[in-house]
């Protein structure tokens, strides 16, 4: 694997092996490497010739300065990783190769940022295109790979490589989970034993929208689910909604095509997010 911290070395890098028709797929990550991302990798060799993978512990997308400054950096565990996947491309650049102190950006997200994570975390996701936009300019990516757990995120990256034009085609990868159901996350290593026990309640109640779903309405559905989530032991619920997965709007029926149930909460002091889709 060949590790790069410039980004004019990696552009060039890649720009060479395309030029001898390799198609380049890519995966995003701030590290704090697990099974998720790994499986992203494994899912862009099925895809592409030449896999390159960044780790870039990006600060215009956190809110709290203390949540980046203890955002988990393993890096010699994630190169080790990434090696025995057989990653073909790292891209480790310093916060300085990224930005400059003068830059700005904006881009208009329509209702994106404005609901649900975009609400909680006002200004998250345009750090997040701000970052995507710069390792796609880099990178120049014929495919692009992003966990379904983050599902609004890709809804929003997808939103502006319409809007932007980008030649990438983005790939959206499963929820990889745990033997109990807890999705996989970089936090999860923060749930004290009592918090990581009372985590499974959110996948519960997503297994309870699953198997509900064809007998209830989308009120009752809510409604039932909202009141698991709010009794359930060391769950402090931010939001369970469920919408049109392909518009990501609010549904009040089941007509509306594939369906995506949402949800967020504190466990003790770490935030987990999770959903579901239901095909019609």
């Amino acid at each position: 694997m060949k590790i790069f911290n410039s980004k004019q070395a990696v552009h060039n890098y890649i720009s060479e092996l395309r030029s001898k028709g390799n198609t380049v797929g890519f995966v995003p990550t701030m590290g704090a490497l697990h099974a998720g991302h790994l499986s992203l990798i494994e899912q862009a060799k099925k895809t592409a010739d030449i896999i390159v993978c960044s780790i870039f512990v990006n600060p215009t997308q956190f809110n709290d300065k203390k949540d980046l400054e203890n955002y988990p950096r393993p890096v010699d565990d994630d190169i080790k990783k990434l090696e025995k996947v057989n990653c073909d491309i790292l891209f480790i650049p310093g916060v300085d190769e990224m930005y400059n102190s003068s830059e700005k950006w904006t881009i208009e997200l329509g209702n994106l940022d404005k609901i649900l994570e975009g609400k909680i975390r006002p200004g998250h996701y345009q750090g997040v295109t701000q970052i995507v936009k710069k390792l796609f300019d880099t990178i120049k990516p014929d495919f692009a790979f992003f966990g379904q757990k983050d599902y609004q995120q890709f809804m929003v990256i997808s939103h502006m490589v319409k809007i932007l034009r980008i030649k990438v085609k983005l790939v959206l990868c499963s929820i990889v989970r745990e033997k109990d159901g807890l999705a996989m996350s970089s936090r999860n290593v923060y749930l004290s034993p009592v918090d990581r026990i009372n985590s499974l309640a959110l996948f519960h109640a997503l297994s309870k929208f699953r198997d509900l779903y064809k007998i209830k309405s989308v009120a009752q559905l809510k409604a039932e689910i909202t009141s698991f989530l709010n009794s359930a032991p060391g769950i402090e619920l931010e939001y369970f909604e469920i919408f049109n997965a392909k518009s990501f709007q609010p549904v009040a029926s089941k007509r509306s095509g594939s369906i995506i149930a949402l949800v967020a909460a504190k466990v003790g002091t770490i935030r987990i997010i999770d959903n579901m889709i239901i095909e019609k």
